[in-house]
């Protein structure tokens, strides 16, 4: 695969295609069940809620992965992202209710690097508060 966004089609500010991702207290289990990461904050309220958590809260590393799905699904080729990272900066509060929480995530090409790549800086909420900082990907495009 490669990347179908050219970098000649691309400037400072292009919008990326904003997605919404829900997490349930399901959601959380499956992926405790793939990552191999079963710390009780993530499923257990009481536990949660005795270490001074308001809740049970999403994985980090699961909310790092679907905000980048932004990035991911833009370019059609997750292996044109070449670098990315974030900082954690509010956990994702996951209700236990029919509904879960919704991770907002939307993204906008914020530096043209050299060799066809870019920097994309990425915004994911919940619950109107910011709970990734300083999420960024560097991309290789077409």
């Amino acid at each position: 695969m490669a990347a179908k966004i050219k970098y000649a089609d691309v400037e400072v500010g292009t919008e990326l295609p904003a997605q919404s991702f829900p997490v349930t207290r399901a959601t959380l289990v499956q992926y405790a069940g793939a990552s191999g990461d079963f710390n009780p904050i993530h499923w257990n309220e009481k536990f949660a809620v005795e270490v001074g958590l308001p809740d049970v809260i999403a994985h980090g590393m699961f909310t790092m992965a679907e905000a980048v799905r932004v990035v991911t699904d833009w370019l059609g080729d997750p292996g044109a992202v070449v670098e990315y990272g974030v900082r954690f900066t509010k956990p994702v509060v996951v209700p236990n209710d029919d509904e879960g929480a919704l991770v907002e995530v939307s993204g906008k090409v914020a530096v043209l690097l050299d060799d066809n790549r870019v920097r994309v800086d990425l915004v994911a909420t919940s619950a109107g508060q910011k709970v990734l900082g300083m999420s960024r990907a560097v991309v290789q495009l077409a």
